[in-house]
């Protein structure tokens, strides 16, 4: 078949779809003609030095929280794509791809709206085959795609509460439930919350953590990863960039949360602890770093360079003695493995790239898209200069040093080795992990050398 041929038969398909959207249009408002979406207004946050500013000024691109499985989530909305001659198609792939690029450390989700695509604001075919090329990297890719007809169907998949849905979708949304009512599945009910186990990790408060591990600052599912990551991946290319298998990062997190041995050597994957640590972090009610910190944290971008450290100090004097400690220990380890990236080619940027939504995030909604810069430059400080910024709360670092906070490099934190000492060969384990210094307690009783 031609391209010709092609064209014309995507210019039959679209004109269908305007018919339909008319016919159903004057369904629901008989006088009133079918409205034209207009292109959101410019994000407040967005700054007009942004290399996509053009295009992302209309806001067609958006992050909207995660799905079930915890994977970020970008909606894509052709309601908000302006005239096809006010808009860069090329410059559009670009900035989908530079976009999907600031989530390169786990998969996505893209959610496409396809109401409003119109012959005023349509690609060419050219384009989309450009892009079809571009994401199309397997003969898998369709058993990927999941079509569905109305919005409550995203429920199952997605946090729909945390979509950022344009107003225009919502509204044929309803429009085409009023049409076909009736035949509409039963919606889905949610039952109520139950409690969490005392031996949960994943979901609960720090708080929550101390008290059922009798007082220990550091959070279990932490300590262990961070342990076993130390001892034998810190030299692994592309540490906390890769996936892992969804089904089994499930499987972890629920013998986790019922306080049974996890062996990571058992899944021959050292990428596998690099996810949960970052699962853990994402599925804390409040992030490490408090929905308190997350304007000031915008307003880094704006700090003379020269001052930026002492502002990062400054901010982290404000959070609560728990999360400091556990930041510290985490961000001391972040430090190490960006001193190995000759090797493992994961500098503090890259991991700050990784770990910046981890550990913050607004607490209504998702992060937008001109926020990535500030949170992750802040970030890139806490690891790059993890030295100066933890600096200056003596007695909570002891604390936290005190509570297992990385102080060597080697497999078990201890107090007697300076920071960025490596134990003798002699003093490592032969065989996995060595149980990490924590007093006795339920969870530990059922966790077995790995």
């Amino acid at each position: 078949m031609s391209g010709l041929d092609l064209e014309e038969l995507a210019e039959i398909e679209l004109q269908r779809d305007e018919e339909e959207a008319a016919a159903l249009g004057a369904a629901r408002r008989p006088s009133a003609a079918p409205s034209v979406a207009p292109p959101a207004g410019p994000d407040p946050e967005l700054s007009t030095n942004h290399p996509f500013y053009d295009v992302a000024r209309h806001g067609i691109l958006q992050v909207a929280g995660e799905d079930r499985f915890g994977r970020r989530v970008i909606t894509f909305c052709c309601c908000r794509m302006p005239p096809s001659h006010e808009l860069n198609h090329r410059r559009l792939l670009e900035y989908l791809k530079y976009t999907l690029d600031q989530y390169v450390e786990s998969d996505y989700t893209i959610v496409y709206f396809h109401y409003g695509l119109n012959s005023q604001n349509k690609p060419s075919l050219r384009w989309l085959q450009s892009a079809y090329k571009e994401f199309d990297r397997s003969h898998k890719f369709g058993k990927k795609v999941t079509y569905f007809n109305y919005l409550s169907e995203l429920r199952e998949h997605l946090k729909y509460d945390q979509l950022s849905i344009p107003r225009e979708v919502l509204r044929y949304d309803e429009e085409l439930r009023n049409l076909h009512a009736g035949r509409l599945p039963p919606p889905t009910k949610t039952p109520p919350p139950r409690p969490p186990l005392p031996t949960q990790q994943f979901g609960v408060s720090l708080q929550y953590l101390k008290d059922k591990n009798q007082g220990e600052l550091i959070p279990p599912v932490l300590r262990y990863t961070v342990t076993y990551l130390r001892e034998k991946g810190l030299h692994t290319e592309g540490l906390f960039r890769r996936s892992a298998s969804v089904q089994t990062v499930r499987e972890i997190q629920r013998l986790y949360n019922q306080g049974k041995p996890v062996n990571f050597d058992d899944y021959g994957d050292i990428h596998l602890p690099a996810v949960i640590l970052k699962t853990f972090l994402r599925e804390l009610p409040q992030p490490l770093l408090t929905f308190e910190a997350y304007e000031q944290i915008l307003e880094i971008t704006s700090v003379e360079s020269s001052l930026r450290v002492t502002c990062c100090r400054q901010i982290l004097q404000n959070l609560p003695e728990h999360n400091y400690a556990v930041l510290s220990y985490l961000m001391g380890f972040l430090h190490e493995v960006s001193q190995e990236s000759i090797s493992n080619k994961m500098n503090s940027s890259n991991l700050a790239c990784v770990f910046g939504l981890n550990l913050i995030w607004p607490s209504q909604g998702a992060s937008s898209l001109s926020a990535l810069v500030p949170l992750n430059l802040f970030t890139e400080l806490l690891i790059e200069y993890y030295e100066k910024v933890f600096s200056g709360r003596g007695e909570r670092g002891a604390e936290a040093s005190e509570q297992g906070a990385p102080g060597a490099r080697g497999s078990v934190p201890n107090e007697g080795a300076a920071a960025g000492d490596r134990p003798a060969s002699g003093d490592r384990p032969t065989s996995g992990l060595a149980r990490p210094p924590l007093p006795p307690r339920p969870l530990t009783t059922a966790w077995r050398l790995l």
